[in-house]
């Protein structure tokens, strides 16, 4: 959650890339830990190391299906001078009242089963004739169709080693060890490694619940039909399976018309779920961008340090942007631009590192590298702003998709990476190296 409303400055000034970003990790904070069932806590952030209390597997078991013997039993055993041995009945997985496997004798076994006291290996049944007094088996008759197939004789036809076959218990892990550190996010194989050693929950930083709002009368919803002047919402769309992909439990609304006391009340309505507000359109200068008019306000006196100061960015897209926080819990809301290339640049600068933040990760950022700049003319850039153009990075290589308008949705749909232009750096030739921001 955020602590404190964010700094503000004078109208004309202009913020860089990272001033901007740097206030806003500095005023949101990771989300308090709860306690989470297992399924619950998938994709959350463990804020605690978790020891192993018991051994996996906490006892020796067979891996194969097959026979449980003594390695002298089976000794020089073949296929033309097999090893006949007594068997004295099954051990299946989950058994506890197990049999003794004495000198001439033979277990049936399953996978997952305690290897059987006596017992030193375990020969496959494809070695074995499987009772059957016949050749090699390809497998075991159930024990409910033959029931005979757990006693009599088998012939075993190849010797196995000492402890063949057999998982050794504590061989995954053993009790005390450190299962998994603070700061792990758990993805299903973590999830089944809690689950294996016994723990039902887990503490954890939750998932951030993210409210997504866009703003427009021009806007409609995908399905309805198109009016004189309208177009789809895709942002809301956009920054909704983005804020999922970051992590988030995301939550999209419908588009608002172009009304500050509405939106007032949408996003007052919506703050109950929400531990981070992002909406998009409506932070500019034109006289309908009802996102600055409804939220430009000084801290309420019963809200001390909340507020939201929009701003001017170096960069290119996505120059307009809005940061502060709102409502008595002080839930951070970021407002970014309307057209949709902006809104999504300013998503992946901001509201990513932002979300990842409150889940409690470190390393908050989409990685980066250099990559050769694959292009047929020189890319140029505005002095003095950071433009960040859509790109496709493939092997070292970067080549720019589309134009650089801000309302280039195709594009951006063929584009893994942005490559950006310093502040500083007015042309990059073909064949440059840039910086990329590698996005999946």
């Amino acid at each position: 959650m955020s602590t404190a409303a964010p700094r503000t400055a004078g109208p004309d000034h202009l913020w860089s890339v990272d001033e901007h970003l740097d206030d806003i990790l500095a005023t949101v904070r990771p989300l308090e830990p709860i306690e989470l069932q297992l399924l619950d806590a998938q994709g959350c952030v463990l804020v605690e190391d978790i020891t192993v209390p018991v051994s996996l597997p906490p006892f020796d078991n067979s891996s194969m299906d097959g026979y449980a013997v003594r390695v002298a039993d089976i000794a020089g055993a073949s296929e033309r001078y097999p090893a006949a041995l007594e068997v004295i009945g099954d051990v299946a997985a989950g058994q506890t009242d197990l049999l003794h496997v004495g000198p001439g004798q033979a277990a049936r076994i399953m996978t997952g089963a305690p290897l059987p006291p006596g017992a030193e290996t375990v020969v496959p049944v494809e070695w074995t004739d499987g009772g059957l007094g016949e050749g090699p088996a390809t497998g075991m008759r159930a024990r409910s169709l033959a029931p005979e197939g757990a006693t009599g004789q088998v012939c075993v036809h190849r010797p196995a080693a000492a402890r063949a076959h057999v998982r050794a218990q504590g061989s995954d892990v053993r009790a005390g060890d450190r299962a998994l550190d603070a700061g792990t996010v758990l993805g299903p194989p973590q999830i089944s490694l809690l689950a294996a050693i016994g723990r039902g929950t887990v503490r954890v930083r939750p998932r951030p619940r993210v409210v997504v709002l866009s703003t427009g009368s021009e806007l409609v919803q995908p399905d309805e039909q198109l009016g004189a002047g309208q177009i789809y919402d895709s942002n809301s769309f956009a920054l909704t399976a983005a804020a999922r992909d970051a992590g988030a439990i995301a939550y999209r609304v419908g588009a608002v018309a172009d009304d500050a006391a509405t939106l007032r009340d949408t996003i007052d309505d919506q703050l109950v779920r929400a531990d981070l507000m992002v909406t998009t359109g409506g932070v500019s200068v034109g006289a309908y961008d009802v996102v600055k008019e409804a939220l430009s306000y000084a801290a309420d006196e019963d809200e001390p340090g909340s507020g939201v100061d929009f701003r001017r960015l170096a960069m290119q897209p996505g120059k307009p942007q809005g940061f502060g926080s709102i409502g008595p819990d002080h839930t951070p809301l970021l407002a970014l631009p309307g057209n949709p290339v902006s809104s999504y640049v300013s998503f992946e600068l901001f509201v990513r590192p932002a979300i990842r933040t409150l889940m409690g990760l470190t390393d908050v950022h989409r990685p980066r590298t250099r990559a050769k700049l694959v292009t047929d003319r020189a890319l140029t850039s505005p002095a003095g702003r950071r433009q960040f153009l859509r790109g496709r990075y493939a092997d070292g290589t970067v080549t720019p998709v589309g134009g650089a308008g801000s309302h280039l949705v195709a594009a951006l749909a063929q584009a893994n990476a942005l490559i950006v232009v310093p502040e500083d750096v007015e042309s990059l030739a073909p064949g440059a190296e840039a910086e990329v921001v590698l996005l999946g």
